[in-house]
């Protein structure tokens, strides 16, 4: 017994197709327990983002009219004069005629060394935590756990703890007032980095890594030629975790790049208001310099930034 089935009439020559119908997800109600979450989130956004929106407000604003427009969201005449202060493009004169100190700061030279120094750190610290995570993954040697361990305890202990001998052992080995100094304590590895990573690698099929070892690779290869290219979304990341750290350091580069010539921009706010006088701080200046100090994070974040979200799912490798 045969069955017949009949199939639909195929279109004509040159008649148009129309593309199948997309079932669209229904939208789920607005509840109650969803209205207070996004009430919760937009306050604690707006809460975030308010300091920031001062920031710039205070350096639009003139100097002579810091004070007037304390009550108000934005600036009654706005202008760009404390940026160009702040970048030198007036002379002292000008700069004591638009209300700053008359103190200088070189806004180039300070944003170059911010950029070396968070660039060395995120660079050679997320490279030196991706060794160090592929080996405490993969590799079988005695006391891993145990050295593990005793990294992972290393994040109970606070930084301050740790600032007087890093200085001690820079200054031993004649590295003050030089980046080398300041990457110094930084630039091989952290425990959450280390974390962070190794976590990661445990989540990778060993069958890939075995696929490659058939073929001949060995631990170094496999590492730089498949583990590397799988791991590009955590090791951004991480990388961008660590320049932004890096980029508000304060204390550290304040002990060790004392001179100017490697100072970085975190420093260089807190010595411009220490050149103000003590009576009339110059505030405007100040704000307009934390605003261009803030930018070239801002643009890492916004081109990067969702990398961070997308490499939080360690489960997701096929």
């Amino acid at each position: 017994m045969t069955t017949s089935v009949t199939l639909p009439p195929a279109p004509l020559t040159g008649e148009p197709t129309s593309p199948p119908a997309v079932r669209r997800r229904p939208r789920r109600p607005l509840s109650l327990g969803r209205a207070i979450g996004w009430s919760v989130l937009a306050l604690a956004l707006l809460g975030t983002l308010f300091p920031f929106y001062w920031m710039v407000k205070s350096a639009l604003t003139p100097a002579s009219e810091m004070i007037a427009d304390a009550g108000s969201f934005w600036p009654t005449h706005p202008t760009l004069i404390n940026f160009q202060r702040v970048l030198g493009l007036l002379s002292p004169e000008e700069t004591r005629a638009a209300g700053g100190s008359g103190a200088s700061i070189n806004f180039a030279l300070y944003l170059w060394n911010s950029v070396v120094y968070s660039a060395l750190i995120g660079a050679f610290q997320t490279l030196f935590c991706a060794m160090g995570g592929y080996a405490f993954a993969r590799l079988r040697f005695r006391g891993r756990d145990a050295l593990f361990g005793l990294l992972i305890a290393a994040l109970m202990v606070p930084g301050i703890f740790t600032l007087l001998p890093n200085f001690v052992l820079v200054r031993d080995l004649g590295l003050l007032n030089s980046v080398w100094g300041m990457v110094a304590p930084s630039v091989l590895m952290t425990p959450f980095a280390l974390f962070f990573l190794r976590q990661f690698f445990l989540n990778i099929p060993a069958d890939v890594e075995e696929a490659a070892m058939l073929d001949g690779a060995g631990k170094i290869r496999i590492f730089w030629r498949v583990v590397l290219p799988m791991a590009q979304g955590p090791l951004i990341t991480l990388g961008l975790i660590t320049v932004v750290w890096s980029w508000k350091d304060y204390l550290w580069p304040l002990l060790i790049g004392r001179d100017e010539s490697v100072r970085t921009v975190t420093v260089a706010l807190g010595v411009y208001l220490q050149q103000s006088p003590n009576t009339q701080p110059d505030w405007t200046g100040l704000m307009a310099a934390s605003t261009l100090s803030v930018v070239p994070v801002a643009l890492l974040l916004v081109f990067l930034g969702r990398r961070i979200v997308e490499s939080l799912n360690f489960t997701g490798i096929k």
